[in-house]
């Protein structure tokens, strides 16, 4: 698991590549999102363009990461799915829990609205 920060208007995005499973990525990703929102950062977003697979403990780690930012007062969104993930997200009904977007210029203004 790889993971790039960059910020875009006030927006963290966290580029992500690699596998998100148990041992590998779940944690990484959980800390990430901790150290930002510690950070005073409430605006999070996931591109998951480069992440290949994602077991259900890459699942719980989103879903927690989720709530953990919620709770915080900010929001989490997720960008570049792939279809895998995308149908992953389908079959588990939590396509209706995240916001998705198709490219990054969609998901930014989603922030400032």
């Amino acid at each position: 698991m790889d993971i790039k920060e960059r910020v875009v208007g006030g927006v963290s995005i966290l580029d992500l590549s690699g596998k998100i499973v148990l041992g590998e990525g779940d944690v990484q990703v959980k800390e990430r999102i901790k150290d930002l929102l510690s950070d005073g950062q409430r605006r999070i977003l996931l591109n998951l363009a480069g992440v290949n697979y994602i077991d259900s403990a890459g699942l719980g780690t989103l879903i927690g990461s989720y709530t953990t930012v919620r709770r915080d007062g900010g929001s989490l969104k997720l960008v570049n799915l792939t279809k895998r993930i995308q149908d992953l997200l389908a079959i588990t009904k939590l396509i209706t829990v995240f916001e998705t977007f198709d490219n990054e210029a969609e998901a930014l203004a989603s922030f400032n609205s």
